[in-house]
């Protein structure tokens, strides 16, 4: 599942990386987007680039070519 795919308020879990550019993964990795990271999609720019998302506590914003990278899973809230 891509990032792009979530709507604002959903929460998921980042299971691993995509292959892809490594200078991105690194980046990614520094921000603090390690596997088992849970996010929520706080934002979303009209056309979809870029999303904004809160993890850890902070904004992050992140563009599609740089979300690609992250292989997520949706995380079920308790109601």
């Amino acid at each position: 599942m891509q990032v792009s795919e979530l709507n604002v308020g959903q929460k998921a879990k980042i299971i691993s990386f995509h292959a892809g550019d490594q200078t991105y993964r690194k980046r990614l990795i520094a921000m603090g987007l390690l596997p088992g990271t849970e996010f929520t999609v706080s934002r979303m720019a009209p056309l979809g680039d870029p999303i904004e998302i809160e993890v850890r506590g902070f904004a992050l914003s992140l563009r599609k070519a740089e979300a690609k990278i992250l292989q997520i899973e949706r995380v079920s809230t308790a109601s």
